[in-house]
């Protein structure tokens, strides 16, 4: 697999929204203030939102000011109206494909005094979507197609997945790709996960991700080697910021706000959102992933995955 050698802006200004394929997912977020404590009770702050990794980078591109986004995902019968009400009103334009056999997918997540999570993940109608589901004219009018990783785990979900970036392809549109997940990597295999993502102008990695799929300890030179393949890779560090490397070599450092964490999930939603919000505002990877940043260090002082 070879990369390309020159990545322009993603779109460019003016030049058409963002069609994310990925996922919509109700959460469950459990904040637990102590330790928790087998076979009795701990006390908790329970919310029921909206959240899925593709629809909460929608929620965060629209957010940052990309005024035409779309999502195309699965979502249990019945559940249609509430999701789609809820990214109507995050700006993002509802492709919900009702499945009658799933559910809608669950993901309860256990945060912890410091904020970092544990999740639980019923996958239930996101692992249904598949090549049937996907048309070329989703692309009309799209500058960028963003691919949720967790699409490449099934093989349907794979089967959608390249069908849309063939069709990007074809029509010269960007395509990006976040991994989504370093457990779901280390199942699937390293080599059959770069070979799925293959065609892809940028990756967007968090830094456990990185290093799975670059073969590096550091995750700066995982960076590096990634973007030998994929043009243009971001790799998120969490409150140390994120790293940029283009056409194999490190060609920005970024450093994150300070914040003051309440819950981390969907923090690297926030980035991609926002970084693929500037890049189709014409902005170069570095100013790109400066608003990523910012992004995710405002996702961590909110509870749930969205803005």
């Amino acid at each position: 697999m070879t990369g390309r050698t020159a990545l322009p802006p993603a779109g460019g200004t003016g030049a058409g929204g963002l069609l994310v394929v990925g996922e919509v997912v109700t959460d469950v977020v459990a904040r637990h203030t102590g330790p928790l404590s087998p076979g009795t009770d701990t006390a908790a702050h329970i919310r029921i939102l909206p959240g899925g990794a593709g629809a909460n980078v929608a929620c965060w591109a629209a957010h940052r000011g990309c005024g035409d986004v779309r999502l195309l995902a699965g979502v249990g019968r019945g559940d249609e109206r509430w999701h789609a009400e809820g990214l109507r009103s995050a700006g993002v334009r509802p492709l919900l494909v009702p499945d009658a056999v799933a559910p809608t997918a669950t993901v309860i997540a256990l945060v912890d005094p410091s904020a970092e999570r544990t999740f639980l993940t019923d996958s239930g109608a996101v692992h249904r979507l598949g090549p049937d589901d996907w048309s070329p004219g989703l692309l009309d009018g799209v500058g960028h197609l963003h691919l949720s990783g967790y699409l490449f785990f099934t093989p349907t979900g794979a089967q959608a997945a390249r069908r849309a970036l063939r069709a990007a392809r074809e029509r010269g549109v960007p395509v990006s790709v976040d991994p989504a997940s370093a457990g779901f990597i280390t199942g699937s295999g390293v080599p059959r996960m770069l070979a799925a993502f293959r065609g892809a102008d940028v990756l967007l990695p968090n830094a456990d991700e990185a290093r799975l799929l670059g073969g590096r300890a550091d995750p700066a030179e995982a960076a590096a080697e990634l973007s030998r393949l994929f043009p243009l890779t971001a790799v998120t560090l969490g409150r140390r910021g994120a790293v940029v490397a283009e056409r194999g070599a490190v060609t920005a450092r970024v450093d994150a706000p300070a914040a003051r964490a309440l819950d981390t999930t969907g923090a690297g939603d926030a980035f991609t959102g926002a970084f693929l919000a500037a890049r189709l505002r014409g902005a170069d990877a570095r100013t790109a992933a400066v608003e990523g940043c910012s992004a995710g260090a405002r996702a961590v002082t909110l509870v749930g995955g969205r803005p």
